[in-house]
């Protein structure tokens, strides 16, 4: 075995072997409604999500394989490297829920702030500013808007995840005449939607 082939073993040993400990179940903040959010794609309820059960998770809320596939591996990409406590590479990829709110991308609502917390007065805001057809709904017109108007100067990784995440989540949750209700984005803030979406599959 070459010396590089030997060290990157030994990274991966060290990085992978931190996480593979088994722990008590992982019991989100009452408050950080961020970690409640994701707390769904942890499967085993451990405190950390591997790409795998982003893939379970999100085919158990009815997205398909293949782009469960794609965006688990993306999501896992961008956000894995900045919520993981180790300074070493971890190819596993894994997301540490405690530590979610470091992975809070730009150009969003503000509906969470920085410590992963629910603020009520920037998701009124969604619907004050947004809801121009009913009082408490958005439609994909509008939900286009508000992602607009969100939109940070330069902020090209924030827009592509915010475009991303709405879009995906108002086809699973939009109702027959095409409108997301304000109950609905309620639920997907603090991921019971998520829950409910799978019960109802089953």
């Amino acid at each position: 075995m070459s010396f590089w082939a030997f060290s990157f073993f030994v990274v991966f040993f060290m990085a992978s072997s931190a996480f593979s400990a088994e722990v008590e179940e992982y019991v989100p903040a009452e408050q950080d409604v961020l970690q409640s959010h994701v707390s769904f794609f942890d499967r085993n309820h451990d405190g950390i999500i591997y790409p795998s059960e982003t893939v379970e998770g999100m085919k158990a809320i009815g997205i398909n394989p293949f782009l469960a596939q794609s965006s688990a591996s993306l999501i896992h990409m961008a956000i894995s490297p900045v919520t993981t406590e180790s300074k070493l590479p971890n190819v596993k990829l894994p997301i540490v829920v405690k530590n979610i709110a470091k992975g809070k991308h730009g150009s969003d609502s503000g509906t969470y702030d920085a410590q992963g917390r629910f603020v009520p007065a920037k998701f009124e805001e969604i619907f004050s500013k947004h809801a121009h057809a009913h009082d408490d709904s958005l439609t994909s017109d509008e939900l286009m808007e508000m992602l607009k108007t969100n939109r940070q100067p330069n902020d090209f990784k924030g827009w592509v995840a915010s475009f991303a995440e709405w879009k995906l989540l108002y086809d699973l949750s939009k109702d027959k005449d095409g409108l997301l209700h304000k109950d609905t984005v309620r639920a997907i803030y603090d991921g019971s939607l998520f829950y409910q979406l799978e019960k109802g599959r089953k």
